[in-house]
């Protein structure tokens, strides 16, 4: 009978250090919440449409500058690996590294750029209207 209780008291033992390392915890991290873009601006109300979520991967090499550009729909990003330098017509700049988000200027010239020897890539989400662009490039002649 001692050997049986033995027996069981170890298996539950077992069972419950298995057990244990078999729960981690969830975390949620909130990297944005705002109404505003990342020079302070106020974000615009959404267009009339049917609503078109879109979410691009973009990698930007080293030592490039996107050609200037605006979005006409609201999108929000995050810098998963490099540094980027994102700089608005009226010169207001940030400065990202991996791991940070941003909130993009709507309606606004600006352009990114790596300085780096190391690509650059972000995951943007562009909360947009069906058969519309999500961005416009400027015609720089």
């Amino acid at each position: 009978m001692k050997k049986i209780l033995f027996l069981v008291s170890l298996l539950l033992l077992l069972l419950i250090a298995c057990d244990s390392n078999h729960h981690t915890k969830t975390e949620v991290t909130t990297l944005v919440k705002t109404t505003t873009s990342w020079n302070g601006d106020s974000l615009p109300k959404y267009p009339e449409g049917t609503p078109e979520i879109t979410i691009l991967k973009i990698v930007i090499p080293p030592n490039t500058a996107l050609k200037r550009h605006k979005h006409p729909v609201i999108n929000a990003g995050v810098l998963t690996k490099g540094k980027l330098t994102v700089i608005s017509e009226t010169n207001d700049t940030l400065y990202l590294k991996a791991g940070e988000p941003i909130v993009e200027l709507v309606n606004t010239w600006h352009y990114g750029r790596n300085d780096s020897n190391e690509p650059a890539e972000i995951i943007v989400f562009y909360a947009g209207v069906e058969k519309e662009p999500i961005t416009v490039v400027k015609n720089e002649n």
